[in-house]
């Protein structure tokens, strides 16, 4: 990448990050992502260009809405500074300029999911689409799209079997349908090969936060899992495990 592209996509990432913030927050909810302005959650005043600026709005406020003194969530912030250093990651693994930028996508989205499952426990059906449309077409680019369909089928049909046969033996629901439809863009990122070391550190970082939160944890207790597997695929591509 040149000097202009890097900084191009440093000076980016923030407002990535911003976008990201609203689609985790406003898709599980139903909300409209594109037409309808920014408002403030608590007096619902329409938010301004000041109001809105990624990394300074937040700090030079306080962390509260100008018109009403509302606290603004904290994580909105740090998504803004999260998909700055991911897009960091993406500059210092390399590679050509089309593949630092889909790498940076790659880790957007898969930022947006893991905050939108662990704060809501959903997986927009928009975002696990563009990750598998993502995924897909960097495949076929890379000549390797039979490679990649075949690591979405196995993902998702795996977790879809996973899912009836869990929801047969104990009649409730274990795991979700986003989760399913997840394992469709993550296992064309990975390929068949690396799916199982996908699935085996997305259970074991799931299984550490739940014995953090509690000694004995129940069989019922709801687990993020879909932030657990978006947190495998990041080390897997930062390992270099996937096709980017």
């Amino acid at each position: 990448m040149d000097v202009f592209s890097t900084l191009f996509l440093l000076l980016i990432a923030p407002a990535a990050g911003s976008f990201m913030a609203v689609l985790a927050d406003r898709l599980p909810r139903g909300e409209d992502v594109v037409v309808a302005p920014s408002r403030c959650r608590a007096c619902k005043a329409r938010l301004g260009l000041r109001d809105l600026v990624p990394l300074l709005s937040f700090p030079l406020l306080r962390g509260r809405c100008r018109h009403c003194g509302a606290p603004v969530p904290g994580w909105l912030w740090l998504m803004e500074l999260a998909a700055l250093g991911l897009a960091v990651l993406a500059l210092l693994r390399g590679g050509t300029g089309w593949e630092v930028w889909c790498s940076a996508l790659l880790l957007w989205l898969l930022l947006a999911l893991a905050v939108s499952d662990l704060r809501s426990f959903r997986l927009p059906d928009a975002l696990t689409a563009a990750l598998a449309a993502l995924c897909l077409g960097v495949a076929l680019v890379q000549g390797a799209l039979l490679w990649a369909l075949a690591g979405g089928l196995i993902g998702a049909g795996s977790f879809m079997a996973l899912r009836i046969a869990y929801a047969a033996l104990r009649g409730r629901e274990g795991l979700g349908l986003g989760d399913v439809k997840l394992m469709a863009g993550l296992g064309a990122l990975t390929g068949p090969a690396q799916l199982p070391l996908l699935v085996l550190v997305a259970a074991l970082m799931a299984l550490a936060t739940a014995l953090q939160r509690h000694r004995a944890p129940k069989g019922d207790l709801p687990l993020p899992f879909g932030t657990a597997l978006c947190a495998s695929a990041g080390l897997l591509w930062l390992l270099r495990e996937t096709i980017l």
